[in-house]
């Protein structure tokens, strides 16, 4: 389902998301993207965030931010993650909106792009009155994120190839395409300069997957499972919160029975719980050990919720030693 561009606002601190944050500006050796000397003058930004399923094993996100640095001397070029799975759009898109919230005003480099080197497009995006300016491809990436900044005010597709690298071939847009065009935006140059303007309503729109009621219970499903193995679940507290502080959890053929909490510390020894997280939804959590090893869980699994009856005892089943193999 396409994520509604008027969610409700939660408070956070200056940045992209309407509440104000100041940066200002943001240079590849032999190169070298220069820009027009009658270029538009836009804002200047100073950040730029990156993110990228590019890992760091190889020599990718190093040759991006080298290529931004030399367009764009006085810029600061913030890792988000580079961590993303390959070409999982969706793990990309849930990590950009999670996050925005809290980046520095300026520009969003993101790329996710198993569909580099064909027709998809590479865009950029304003937002907030031109708060901040999203980069990347235009295939659900940068949607969900656009929408919790405030929307799409303008947006372009990156077709002014004055603004790129001469590229050998067409499969590192990252280094071509996306870091020249955030570094230039960053130097100054309008958003116009930089290709053709697009209704920011025909971009691609992101899928973020929503709880629903069903049966007794809410069918949810795990967003995100975490360096400790707590399994973000697409649920906050006012969807169970009449239900009381034990809630039973189906994950497959496996029933437990969880407490709802706002610590993991509050948990007995190998009990299950439903931890408030960090950004307010609910994950399955144990103390110190891996949730979803023990429940099999990953990004994507359904889990259902549901009250305990009335005279259930909510007798829970010890986890065990040795944790199941995680479901693929």
């Amino acid at each position: 389902m396409e994520l509604a561009a008027d969610a409700p606002e939660r408070a956070a601190p200056a940045g992209l998301v309407p509440s104000g944050g100041r940066h200002q500006p943001c240079s590849f050796l032999l190169l070298r993207s220069e820009a027009p000397q009658r270029a538009s003058v836009g804002r200047r930004y100073d950040t730029v965030t990156f993110l990228s399923d590019y890992g760091l094993d190889d020599e990718f996100v190093g040759v991006v931010k080298s290529v931004i640095r030399d367009i764009a001397r006085d810029v600061t070029v913030i890792d988000l993650t580079h961590g993303i799975a390959p070409h999982d759009v969706r793990a990309g898109a849930l990590t950009l909106a999670r996050s925005v919230q809290y980046l520095a005003s300026g520009v969003v480099l993101a790329v996710v792009d198993p569909g580099v080197g064909t027709d998809r497009r590479a865009v950029a995006i304003e937002v907030v009155a031109g708060e901040g300016v999203f980069v990347g491809p235009d295939n659900g990436l940068l949607a969900p994120a656009v929408a919790l900044a405030g929307g799409a005010g303008r947006a372009v597709v990156l077709t002014n190839d004055e603004y790129q690298l001469a590229a050998p071939g067409a499969t590192f847009a990252g280094r071509d395409v996306f870091a020249p065009a955030a570094a230039h935006l960053c130097n100054g140059v309008d958003l116009a300069e930089l290709g053709e303007a697009v209704d920011p309503g025909l971009l691609l729109p992101g899928t973020v997957p929503l709880a629903r009621p069903e049966a007794g219970g809410v069918a949810a499903e795990v967003l995100w499972v975490d360096r400790f193995g707590n399994a973000q679940l697409n649920l906050g507290t006012e969807d169970v919160e009449a239900w009381g502080d034990q809630i039973r959890v189906r994950v497959g053929d496996t029933t437990r029975v969880a407490t709802l909490t706002r610590s993991y510390g509050d948990l007995g020894a190998g009990a299950i719980g439903l931890v408030v997280d960090s950004y307010g939804l609910l994950a399955l959590s144990l103390d110190r050990r891996s949730a979803a090893d023990v429940l099999g869980l990953g990004a994507g699994d359904a889990v259902r919720l549901e009250p305990l009856a009335d005279g259930d005892d909510g007798i829970v089943a010890p986890t065990p030693l040795a944790p199941p193999q995680r479901r693929r």
